[in-house]
């Protein structure tokens, strides 16, 4: 029996109930930059045709992007959309982008620009993704680029979690969601 973790397959559909919970908490999301007719989770998306990674990202973006050996140019896109432009970074932008990506901390990419992300969020199991039968071969990341004014911060984030020491001088204060502490 071969053991293995990773997948031929790069097109992974992002899971609804997931999608459905972090649109919620954005606001909606504006543009899907990596889609197709069959998968797009906005009314607004860019096809393989559109070519996303010579697109301009604007407002709040959703990307799952393809999981192959491209992957890394979605990543770095989505660091540059979401950075405000600097004499270091002259290609910033003003998107917020939330990406669905595989949880690959050894690789290039992820140390490149998840390392330089606003907020990046391990998800707990394995994702069953759109489509398949089975839960995915590899652990998933939510990570975040740019700033999220709309942002109702999570009880089990980083942000959350500092955020709930900060304010209760370290202990834990209980969090009930979008109406704020208790």
């Amino acid at each position: 029996m071969s053991v293995h973790f990773s997948s031929q397959r790069v097109d992974w559909g992002t899971p609804q109930d997931l999608f459905d919970r972090l649109s919620k908490e954005f606001g909606g999301f504006d543009l899907d930059v990596c889609a197709n007719a069959e998968n797009a989770k906005c009314p607004r998306y860019f096809t393989e045709k559109d070519d996303g990674l010579s697109q301009d990202w604007k407002g709040y973006c959703w990307m799952n992007p393809p999981y192959g050996r491209e992957i890394g140019k979605w990543i770095e896109k989505a660091y540059h959309a979401a950075a405000k432009p600097t004499h270091i970074n002259p290609l910033g932008g003003d998107a917020t982008v939330v990406c669905l990506l595989p949880a690959r901390t050894d690789t290039q990419w992820w140390h490149e620009y998840c390392m330089k992300a606003d907020t990046v969020r391990f998800i707990r199991g394995r994702l069953k993704f759109q489509g398949s039968d089975n839960s995915a071969p590899f652990p998933s990341a939510i990570v975040i680029f740019g700033q999220y004014p709309k942002y109702q911060w999570g009880y089990f984030s980083y942000e959350g979690r500092q955020r709930r020491q900060a304010v209760s001088g370290g202990q834990e204060a209980a969090y009930t969601g979008s109406e704020g502490r208790t």
